[in-house]
């Protein structure tokens, strides 16, 4: 799909219009839609990872997730069985670091930091350097990625995982 936009020129007192090509995620590179659920099935909302020279850009629309901090992590397999989410294995973590963002050992690929949720809609955009979707530290390898959502808070330096708690969404990374 080719984004197009309209620029328009003045002319002599009038306006004339030109297409202008807008970057666009080519065909090689799309964006990936992830639509999150619950334990029980409801919809946690959505995201989208667009890949860029330098990693991927994460944006997440929480909904019905309970008000607070939570940890928000990219898991090593795409897989989300309920009611656990057990089955999106550990953080995303191909150069097998410590935990944290705190840790003079840490950080995991798939580290990212809390989100904060709150009663509604809200939004969060995060980068994720060095990540790619298909090349390198990717996401979509053979058994893809998550992206899960934990009841608390990462304190950025427990290993494997934060103590943020129990997975409480899950959306399959593909």
């Amino acid at each position: 799909m080719k984004r197009i936009a309209l620029l328009a020129l003045p002319l002599l007192g009038t306006f004339a219009f030109a297409q202008v090509k807008q970057p666009a995620r080519s065909e090689e590179h799309p964006d990936v839609r992830i639509e999150m659920k619950t334990a029980k099935g409801q919809s946690a909302g959505t995201a989208t990872i667009t890949e860029t020279p330098h990693g991927v850009l994460i944006r997440f629309t929480p909904m019905n997730l309970p008000a607070g901090m939570h940890a928000i992590h990219l898991h090593e397999t795409g897989r989300c069985d309920a009611p656990t989410f057990e089955s999106a294995g550990g953080h995303f973590n191909p150069s097998k670091a410590a935990h944290g963002f705190a840790s003079a050992k840490g950080y995991h690929a798939g580290d990212m930091p809390n989100i904060q949720v709150s009663a509604g809609r809200g939004s969060h955009e995060v980068f994720v350097s060095g990540v790619k979707l298909r090349t390198g530290q990717m996401l979509l390898d053979t058994d893809g990625a998550a992206l899960v959502v934990h009841a608390g808070l990462d304190d950025h330096a427990s290993d494997p995982a934060g103590n943020s708690g129990d997975r409480i969404a899950c959306g399959i990374v593909n």
